[in-house]
């Protein structure tokens, strides 16, 4: 007899992989988001909602749909050497030297420096940052049982804490959405710039990296069927999808209320921690810090187990136990640069390989029209790294833009590739190698990966 997941099983992975998603970048990022837009806040959150929750929910489909375990299967149709670098890749983004070490200065900075003086928090980070991935560590030993410490309490845990704060928020609103301030960057396309605001939670890269794990928790409970296994991960990723994009809203309206009572801030973080006092004090604090430590220790616990795992697939010779020390030290090291730096330099890689993630998701997803030829992956793959090269130079720093042949490149961008002012350049070279690529297979009468 096929073994089914019961509905309950269902609710229990479904907050596992919320609690996978919802880290600290998914708390700050959508009340700065709401801050910035102030009244245009509808439109900037529908655009943030697509990247936010749309992409990840494609991302989760893709590996139902392809009965695969994880990215380098999918990534397998373009090439082997680039399933190998982009899944090596796209794992070190979102593990230990960019999202992982978000988690640990993210959740001290607005969870405990408040309480530190100035000259001291560079210490105290140092020191919180080991503990915080020791335990991350310790949690991450044993994959089989992710399910129990994300979904069954951790999640909850911070979900109760969480909506305090914003019952609170929306009962006693700071001010009205319909008279706050829109910021210059929002004023003419605030749905395109919520879109790419949308990359900063990583989770169309998440909903790929975090395939392995909902695909691995659905097996321990006796689901082997792959049709079966395929319906229950999209069912769990619709669960934890609905819920974020919930939270999202509501956060981002919590921050166009605050600007009724507080300044625009540099950060969503500041805001929290301002909203959070408003209402509660010292006692607001106290739980914005459990709040945040609570989203940060879950999803570290999984980005740890998933590079755990897949990087245990690639290379069979070390065991999971290495890999689970290797992102838990790399990470700890890396988080002690601090936030600020962490964002500053994640910023053009992730504006790099957002594009190939996306394209890479779409192509799985719509594959059964050009029955998964290779050439239609290479081509459209190829045509869009170009254009991801160009978004992720226009996202570096003065020094590297301001370069004379970077200078050159952008300004050409600028003027002849639609989009990329709005940070999508890569959507016509997508359809270009899109439509190259189907025509190229048609030729060659080249023979279907999938049948």
């Amino acid at each position: 007899m096929t073994k089914k997941l019961t509905f309950k099983e269902s609710m229990f992975i479904g907050s596992m992989l919320f609690g996978l998603f919802f880290g600290a970048g998914n708390l700050i990022f959508p009340v700065h988001m709401g801050q910035e837009s102030g009244s245009a806040v509808f439109w900037a959150n529908l655009g943030f909602l697509v990247t936010g929750i749309g992409l990840p929910f494609l991302g989760v489909i893709a590996i139902g749909v392809s009965k695969t375990s994880g990215v380098y299967e999918l990534a397998e149709r373009i090439g082997k050497k680039y399933a190998l670098v982009f899944t090596v890749l796209l794992y070190l983004v979102i593990g230990p030297f960019f999202a992982l070490p978000r988690l640990a200065t993210t959740s001290f900075e607005i969870g405990l420096a408040p309480f530190i003086q100035a000259k001291q928090q560079h210490v105290f980070l140092v020191i919180f940052s080991i503990l915080f991935f020791f335990t991350a560590w310790w949690l991450s030993r044993r994959p089989t049982k992710i399910l129990d410490y994300v979904g069954k309490f951790l999640n909850p845990a911070f979900l109760i804490l969480l909506g305090i704060l914003l019952v609170l928020a929306f009962i006693h609103p700071l001010g009205a959405i319909d008279q706050a301030t829109v910021q210059p960057s929002y004023q003419e396309h605030a749905f395109f710039t919520g879109f790419t605001q949308g990359y900063n939670t990583l989770d169309a890269l998440a909903a790929l990296a975090f395939g392995i794990l909902i695909v691995t928790t659905i097996r321990n409970m006796g689901v082997t069927k792959p049709s079966e296994i395929a319906k229950d991960t999209i069912k769990s990723g619709a669960i934890s999808i609905v819920l974020m994009g919930i939270i999202y809203t509501l956060l981002a309206y919590v921050g166009t209320m605050s600007l009724g009572g507080f300044a625009l801030s540099s950060n969503g973080g500041i805001a929290l921690a301002q909203i959070a006092d408003h209402y509660l004090g010292t006692y607001g604090s106290i739980l914005l810090a459990l709040i945040v430590i609570l989203a940060c220790l879950k999803t570290g616990i999984g980005l740890i187990t998933a590079f755990a795992e897949t990087f245990t697939d690639l290379f069979p010779k070390r065991n999971y136990i290495v890999f689970v020390t290797l992102a838990s030290a790399l990470a700890c090291l890396v988080a002690t640069v601090g936030l600020t730096n962490i964002i500053q330099i994640s910023l053009p890689v992730l504006m790099f390989i957002y594009p190939l993630a996306m394209t890479l998701i779409l192509l799985v997803l719509v594959g059964p029209l050009f029955k998964q030829r290779p050439a239609v992956y290479r081509m459209t793959t190829y045509f869009t790294l170009i254009a991801s090269i160009l978004d992720g130079l226009n996202a570096c720093p003065d020094g590297i833009k301001q370069t004379s042949f970077v200078k050159t490149l952008l300004d050409f961008a600028t003027n002849y590739l639609p989009f990329f002012k709005l940070g999508m350049g890569w959507i016509v070279p997508a359809l270009i190698g899109l439509v190259i690529g189907l025509i190229w297979s048609m030729v060659k009468k080249e023979t279907p990966v999938v049948e």
